[in-house]
Order: C-alpha cells, then structure tokens, then sequence
C-alpha cells in the first residue's frame, strides 16, 4: 500500500509509535526499515536533528524520512518527529518534577499509594514477561551460557543492578565469571581475554548506553556468543546477540521498573547452575 493511501490515525505517543515500528518491521522495505531501526536506537538524535543530519547518520536521503512518516500515517517528518521530541520533554523531568507528576491538586501523596503504584508496574511488567518469553529462547540462551568456560557480563547505568545480581548468584553457584567494569577504565581491554569458548551477557534500554554496545560488539568480533537483555528488536545490542530478550518495563510516573528484567536475570543463574549439574551426573551415570 502507498504511504498517502495507509489512511490510519497515527500514534500520538512514544511507545504506541514503537509498538506500531516493531510490529511493521518485516513489512517495510529496506530503507525504511534502515531509518525506523536508527530511530529507536538513537531517540535523542532524532528529536534534536534536521532532517539532513538524520538522513546522513542514519545513511540515507532526506526523502527516506518524509516516506517513512508518511508510510507510518503522519503528514511528513516534522509530524512524526515530535513524537520523539514529546519522549525527550518527558525523559529529561528532573526527579523533583517526577515526584510533583506524582501530587494531585498539589496534595501529599500517601505512602501506601506509592508503594501500589510500584507495586503495579512490576506487576504489569512480569504479567507482560511472562506471556511474551519463549521457553525455547531462554532454553537456548542457558545452553549457551552453560557451556561457557567464563561468562562475561555487560551492564551500565539503570541496567548494571541485573548483572550486580547475576555476578552475586554465580560466584554463590561457582559459575566462572568476570564483571566488564573497572575503576580503572580497562573495560575495552578484558575483551581481549575472551574466546569462543566463553559468552557474554549484556543489558541496555534505551537511550542505550553507547559503553555497553561498544563492548557487545567487541566480544561479538572476537567470536564470543552474546546473551542480551534489551527493550527493543531495533535495539543495537541485537544484530550482535546469539539469543536476546525483548523486555518491555512498565514506570509509574516516569519511575521505570526493572522486575521483569531482574526475573529474567535471577532465573538465568539457577538454570545454568542446574544445566551444568544435570549434565555433570549425566556424564557420571554414564561412566558407572
């Protein structure tokens, strides 16, 4: 179908026009594809750019961009970027103006409302989890994490609490691993270590922690199989990721929660702890 002739009413907010993206991905043609993908990965350079310095990031012609708007229902490019202009005004609330967002009638908020309304995210974003994951995804993702000599793992900013935990759980469970942080700026270099003999698991939302993908990417050159935590399909981590997992957190008043991520990332450890387990009293059956 035409873009002047889709007709449809066009999403008004952030996360419908990434649903909307996600769900028309296999449908667009190549460059259209290109540019929705740049998008969602780098939200921020679409809301501040012109059309000329996104077409160039994005490597493609200006008129890409008025075509993808208009095959998305929107009346040109400056209709569609606003959208991503609205995320930013929303993104960039400090957390004082997070916690006015939270007053009615410039009353106090009680206590046990806030604690409903976290409650509720997690809620929401578990639910969300639990009736999207395919058990024969996460089934590959320990396969490959618990054949691994060392796993790697690779998180910054809102998603480094997912490997703080998993780094916890394996050392507990005597799975070999290696957190790439340091104090002192030697992340690029751990890579080096790595072969394809080990794996690593990485973590980043968007607005994507640009550390975390250039360290995805480093393991992925070197051969070494990457496990990731993401938020999207457009997300870079994925074109560099064996086995990945679209999680899609719920926030309350800006407040973003990770539960559905932190399930994902407790559950991993005890999979990959009883995998290894199962298969050492496996090969012991064997030799008896």
């Amino acid at each position: 179908m035409d873009e002047a002739e889709r007709g449809d009413t066009p999403p008004r907010d952030f996360e419908s026009l990434r649903a909307l993206m996600v769900a028309m991905k296999d449908q667009l043609p190549k460059r259209l594809a290109q540019v929705a993908a740049y998008s969602l990965s780098h939200p921020d350079e679409v809301a501040f750019g012109t059309a000329a310095s996104i077409a160039t990031a994005a490597e493609v012609q200006p008129s890409t961009l008025v075509r993808l708007a208009r095959h998305l229902g929107y009346e040109g490019f400056s209709d569609l970027q606003s959208i991503f202009r609205s995320r930013l005004r929303e993104k960039h609330l400090s957390y004082e103006e997070r916690l006015e967002s939270l007053e009615k009638d410039g009353g106090h908020v009680e206590e046990t409302e806030v604690l409903r309304g976290f409650l509720n995210a997690a809620s929401q974003s578990i639910n969300r989890l639990a009736a999207t994951v395919d058990p024969g995804q996460f089934a590959r993702a320990v396969e490959l994490l618990s054949s691994a000599d060392t796993i790697y793992l690779i998180a910054k900013r809102r998603a480094y609490p997912l490997t703080a935990h998993m780094a916890y759980a394996f050392g507990k469970l005597g799975i070999r691993y290696m957190m790439v942080a340091s104090p002192n700026g030697v992340e690029p270099e751990m890579s080096q270590f790595a072969t394809p003999r080990d794996a690593a698991f990485a973590v980043s939302f968007s607005p994507y922690a640009a550390e975390s993908v250039t360290y995805a990417e480093a393991f992925a050159r070197r051969g070494v199989p990457l496990v990731s935590i993401t938020d999207s399909v457009f997300s870079p981590l994925t074109s560099h990721s064996s086995v990945w997992f679209e999680v899609a957190e719920s926030d309350y008043s800006g407040f973003r929660s990770i539960s559905a991520s932190m399930a994902l990332a407790m559950a991993l450890p005890v999979a990959i702890a009883e995998k290894r387990r199962h298969a050492i009293k496996g090969g012991t059956d064997k030799s008896q």
